[in-house]
């Protein structure tokens, strides 16, 4: 999801190189944002039932250059 402008989209991820803070839209995606804008990233998975009783989420915050800030299982307000 872009912050910036409301789109929401699906696409793949491309690794590039480690510690560059580099995230690009590519190909029909790259339409649906601009350099500097606030991306939000999310993956989907599928759980059993037992799986869900013990799922934790992962959430990573980044600041402005994309170096990590944060790791944890809630959001911190």
């Amino acid at each position: 999801s872009n912050l910036n402008n409301g789109e929401r989209f699906e696409t793949y991820l491309i690794p590039g190189k480690r510690g560059s803070g580099d995230m690009c839209l590519n190909g029909p995606t790259a339409r649906k944002g601009a350099k500097g804008d606030k991306i939000i990233v999310f993956c989907y998975e599928y759980y059993n039932e037992q799986e869900l009783k013990i799922f934790k989420p992962n959430i990573v915050l980044v600041d402005d250059h994309n170096k990590i800030v944060s790791v944890g299982h809630t959001i911190k307000e």
